[in-house]
């Protein structure tokens, strides 16, 4: 048993599942849209730095909206249907799942990806929202549409219940989502403006201090008192937990810019107005400042930082980000206003 689903690589999880899943809906329409449209209209693009929520028992640096978010925002914006669900074990989980499969309907779940056993060793750690395409079964091993991987993989069922039952921070409980109905066509134009808006409203808007381009320069003033609080082993872990949050889950900082750049290159094209264009340059500015300050970060954590690497100099950097930032969000703002 195998759906006829059009699997397509992508960057990050979320937003490849959400694009994949639209265009399944919409294919009798020959309308798609591309991940970077779908992080666009959900609003992907954030940043929040909560020393209060604990990864690995270190803070949590966070360059997206939670998740969940994209695919419920853009289905929402397009006017689709949806159907949610958790379970309070993994025997129900599998019998839905297996329900739906037969039913001829691909199934979102989220996943701990530690317990996905055709990840190779060296990408496994425990991270559980990694979100997937179950689109068949054959014998005790079901067919995914992962959409990190280039082709479809197949996964033994048991392991695929302990990945949709992960223990730990933000623990997936079963969580399966599917498309019930789309319209007779895919609009886009207002979507786009309102996912603009909101990811806007929510990067220079926010009042909290610690989300936004607030949250940037909350972050760049306690990374550099960390070597006046803690001793080098506890910094060095700091910093690898923000590199990691930031270069290796998901797209991470520098990819998401690049991403929400690459959207406002798309949405210059729908809505004929070229002053996105420009925005779009800022935010692949802002892409290369994060990944700057990754490399020193990284520099840090290998014991090769120089006086250029210094914890003052990646302060620098990270405000950098933040006015980079700040100004683009406000100039989007300005256009959809």
């Amino acid at each position: 048993m195998k759906i006829d689903f059009v699997h397509t690589q992508s960057a990050h999880c979320e937003c490849g599942v959400t694009a994949n899943l639209i265009n399944h809906g919409f294919k009798n329409t020959g309308q798609t849209i591309s991940e970077a449209m779908t992080f666009g209209l959900g609003q992907g693009i954030f940043f929040g730095y909560l020393p209060f929520i604990k990864v690995n028992k270190l803070p949590l640096t966070t360059f997206r909206c939670p998740v969940g978010k994209i695919f419920k925002r853009v289905t929402k914006s397009l006017g689709v249907s949806v159907k949610w669900q958790k379970f309070s074990n993994a025997a129900k989980a599998m019998d839905a799942l297996d329900r739906e499969l037969e039913k001829g309907n691909p199934v979102g779940c989220r996943t701990g990806g530690y317990w996905l056993p055709y990840f190779p060793p060296s990408l496994r750690f425990h991270f559980n929202m990694h979100n997937l395409v179950v689109i068949g079964k054959q014998g005790n091993h079901y067919l995914i549409s992962d959409p990190v991987f280039p082709t479809i993989v197949e996964c033994p069922a048991k392991d695929l219940a302990i990945a949709r039952f992960a223990k730990g921070a933000l623990a997936p409980k079963g969580s399966m989502y599917q498309i019930l109905t789309v319209p007779d066509h895919l609009r886009l134009e207002q979507a786009v403006i309102s996912g603009i808006k909101g990811a806007a409203k929510a990067m220079v808007k926010t009042p909290i201090p610690f989300l936004g381009t607030r949250g940037i320069r909350f972050l760049a003033n306690r990374l550099e008192n960390w070597p006046k609080k803690f001793d080098a082993a506890t910094t060095i872990l700091l910093l690898g937990q923000l590199i990691r949050m930031q270069e290796e889950i998901g797209t991470g900082g520098g990819g998401f810019r690049f991403m929400y750049s690459a959207f406002l290159q798309e949405a210059a094209t729908l809505t004929g107005d070229n002053r996105l264009l420009g925005v779009s340059e800022q935010l692949t500015l802002s892409g290369d400042t994060w990944r700057r300050f990754a490399v020193k970060a990284a520099k840090h954590c290998k014991g090769r930082a120089t006086k250029t690497d210094s914890f003052q100099a990646m302060k620098e950097t990270l405000n950098t980000c933040a006015d980079i930032e700040t100004q683009a969000f406000e100039e989007l703002l300005d256009i959809v206003s």
